[in-house]
């Protein structure tokens, strides 16, 4: 059990630039560009065409890290690229192929197979399905085929028209004409398609206990990537033992992007990602922009940690412990319930918040689909059973409240999650415990904004300032 080093931070963030499709998509083009030129770069000529074309390309690239263009949206995309085709009458065959080679190794064979081997032991062979579920990938990072290419080839036609031959105020003014049509439509688009964005809780938190708390202490394990409807298939007695003794929430739904750092902020703030300012993984300003429930314990004088791997210290800071996430799936949830062990013992949090990663990777890893996702959920009910028995015999689980959820379900393809797609939306939710009502199933609707007021709830305190989410009281006896 090693804490994620300095180094391990920072390669994370680095990560993320490539992981993230907003941040992926100029890079890519550039690199793809430049590669493209590779024999010209020393030459003067080369940069005279060069440099203009690429001030002329900025906007386009702009706007399609400004649109995601996420699901059902993806259409207008291709529409894009074979209106570039018609209008301009230029494709440009060697530099799509040169594209195309280098987004699939990046995919398929570094990212997909070496740099999965290397981080959860996945097998050597991965690349042999992995390049199977980039092409069905729906979500907002650069593994989705069907946003990322379109974006990258009809960025670099428009480079490789205007470094074609002697860049002239006609083709200039074509190509800005072609990019404010492409704004307006892309604006279009997204204001009369883009419907399937989560219904938020609106206005404050309106329930506070002000009187004795419920627990002594609240202890959620947030099953990472977890879906809904393969976490209903899996044989998890533990688990499905203390769901029939306490309240279960069927109807709980995730936050766009369905992103961990995003989610995990959501959860523990009470409020969607608009207002606390993680709008993705790859965290620009780091920390939040409002109040966290480690916060709002703090003005009350309790504590709380968060136990989990290095890119939740980007929204959170020193309320983590982290765990290095460079160790074979198998190992990973050991290892973050090893440190969740340290904290109890050495900070005797009135809150502690366990992510379990196993699942999450084993998606993107491998697929939803496949028999392995089921199983590891399974070895994931061992765990959670494994790690109460502790809990009860250390006393931890004395006058204690436990909540069991997901932060974000995962889609097709590499476990995707971020656009919200069948099997990211909806995450499994139940409490036991102190305080927490038995028998209780809960149909209507609810959000993950509502486990921040729910702990604060629980523990007698004020929900972060800003929260937004509600109390879940039907589960609570007060």
């Amino acid at each position: 059990m090693k804490p994620a080093s300095r180094f391990e931070i920072v390669a994370a963030r680095l990560w993320n630039v490539l992981n993230e499709g907003k941040s992926f998509h100029p890079v890519f083009v550039l690199g793809t560009f430049l590669l493209a030129h590779l024999t010209e770069l020393a030459e003067v000529g080369f940069w005279g065409r060069a440099l203009p074309a690429l001030a002329l390309a900025a906007p386009l690239v702009g706007l399609f890290v400004l649109y995601d263009f996420p699901l059902r949206l993806r259409w207008a995309l291709w529409a894009y690229l074979a209106a570039f085709a018609v209008l301009f009458w230029f494709v440009d065959l060697p530099v799509a192929a040169l594209a195309l080679g280098l987004y699939l190794f990046f995919t398929v064979f570094f990212w997909g197979t070496l740099y999965y081997h290397l981080r959860t032991g996945a097998p050597w062979t991965n690349f042999l399905r992995f390049w199977r579920l980039v092409l069905e990938n729906p979500d907002s990072t650069s593994g989705n085929f069907l946003e990322q290419v379109p974006k990258a080839l009809l960025a670099l036609f428009v480079l490789e028209y205007l470094v074609a031959e002697p860049l002239g105020a006609g083709r200039a003014a074509a190509v800005l004409g072609f990019t404010a049509a492409i704004g307006v439509a892309s604006h279009l688009v997204h204001r009369r398609f883009f419907d399937w964005k989560p219904a938020y809780p609106e206005g404050p938190t309106r329930e506070v206990n002000r009187g004795e708390p419920l627990a002594r202490r609240v202890i959620v394990v947030v099953i990472d990537g977890c879906r809904l409807d393969r976490f209903r298939e899996a044989k998890k007695p533990y688990i499905e033992r203390m769901m029939r003794r306490g309240a279960v929430y069927e109807t709980v739904e995730t936050v766009y992007p369905a992103r961990t750092v995003v989610c995990f902020s959501s959860m523990l703030t009470g409020v969607p990602p608009e207002r606390h300012g993680i709008t993705s993984n790859l965290v620009l300003r780091l920390g939040l922009k409002v109040e966290s429930v480690f916060d709002a314990l703090r003005r009350a004088g309790k504590s709380g940690r968060l136990v989990g791997i290095a890119h939740l210290i980007d929204a959170f800071g020193d309320d983590v412990a982290s765990v290095t996430s460079v160790a074979h799936n198998d190992e990973i949830d050991r290892n973050l319930i090893a440190a969740a062990k340290r904290e109890l013992d050495e900070k005797d949090p009135d809150l502690l918040v366990l992510q379990l990663l196993a699942v999450d990777q084993n998606g993107h890893v491998r697929g939803t689909y496949y028999p392995e996702y089921v199983e590891r959920i399974e070895i994931t009910d061992r765990l959670v059973e494994d790690f109460m028995r502790w809990c009860e015999e250390r006393g931890y689980l004395e006058d204690a409240a436990v909540i069991l959820m997901a932060d974000h379900g995962q889609g097709r393809g590499i476990g995707a999650h971020g656009h919200l797609s069948e099997g990211e939306r909806f995450v499994p939710f139940a409490m036991w415990g102190s305080g927490v009502r038995e028998g209780v199933v809960v149909r209507e609707p609810r959000s993950i904004l509502d486990l921040a007021p729910t702990i604060c709830y629980l523990l007698g305190v004020e929900p972060p300032s800003g929260s937004s989410g509600r109390v879940l009281g039907e589960a609570l006896l007060r």
